[in-house]
């Protein structure tokens, strides 16, 4: 008999019970801690990048690690004014998200508790709409937004992309507001309420977790979208940060100034970032609603 059989063979029987039990448990979190350092290493990396300076970013084999640490990257962002870009974009995102919210509350109220001709066929040719390439929209959306006179303007920028979130928040509005029960619905209006008061006091903050992912789903497509920015913004001074950044990581003959481009990425993903984690609890929910009836 081998030593290992011998030392399984004075383990206890319920330690090895429990080391059965266990060991599903630590796989899993195996996997997991795996799963989360493959998301984990790019972010690393991108705040090492920053922390270098410009020559130590553009070395050849790179520098995993910084041998000094600087700040001459987030320097230069100030000194471009990157913040006069960071308003641009966080008006965009902002108007974009409660353009959507108040739309998408609206209609998905409709659809859910109204029963109108072609009700079903107007619902479903909304949600056809996800699958129009948004670049083959680009160059009508740019005919539309010139006749409008809202060709290079912020507000001309937020219309589009409202136009966009639509289909996938009326989709979760829909949902989240068919989930609730319609006796809530007739309480209110026992009680005098008017159809916008129930609306706006009763469904909406039951509804609360759907309003929350589609607020944070426009927040982030507005926030980050860069084809659409470029196409309908001619004016440097309008520019939303993910353009703005393109006018400013070229370096002698094109090279890349790496350090600069990650500054900004850093600046990029943290209202993003701050955002998902405050309102993380109510994601999941608000899109999981209307998926179990």
């Amino acid at each position: 008999m081998s030593a290992t059989s011998a030392t399984l063979g004075r383990t206890p029987p319920r330690r090895r019970s429990l080391l059965r039990q266990a060991m599903p448990g630590i796989a899993w979190w195996a996997i997991c801690g795996l799963v989360a350092l493959m998301f984990l290493f790019p972010l690393a990396m991108v705040v090492l990048t920053v922390l270098k300076t410009s020559s130590e970013a553009a070395a050849t084999p790179p520098h995993y690690l910084p041998q000094h640490l600087s700040g001459q990257n987030f320097r230069a962002l100030s000194n471009a004014d990157i913040w006069k870009y960071v308003i641009n974009s966080a008006g965009v995102a902002l108007g974009t998200v409660v353009g959507t919210v108040i739309v998408a509350t609206l209609a998905g109220y409709g659809f859910a508790r109204y029963r109108f001709p072609g009700r079903t066929l107007l619902f479903l040719g909304s949600l056809m709409t996800l699958m129009v390439p948004f670049q083959a929209l680009l160059t009508p959306l740019y005919s539309v937004l010139v006749f409008l006179h809202l060709a290079n303007s912020l507000i001309g920028l937020t219309l589009v992309y409202i136009t966009f979130q639509l289909p996938f928040s009326l989709f979760v509005m829909r949902n989240a507001f068919a989930e609730i029960p319609q006796e809530i619905e007739d309480a209110a209006a026992m009680d005098g309420a008017s159809t916008l008061a129930t609306l706006r006091r009763v469904m909406v903050p039951v509804a609360k977790p759907a309003v929350v992912t589609v607020a944070l789903f426009a927040f982030f497509s507005a926030w980050n979208e860069f084809l659409a920015a470029l196409i309908f913004l001619s004016d440097q001074s309008r520019y939303t940060l993910p353009v703005f950044l393109t006018t400013l990581v070229t370096g002698k003959l094109g090279a890349i100034n790496w350090g600069l481009l990650e500054a900004g990425v850093v600046v990029t993903i943290v209202p993003c970032l701050v955002i998902f984690l405050l309102l993380q609890r109510y994601y999941v929910r608000g899109l999981m609603s209307g998926a179990v009836r």
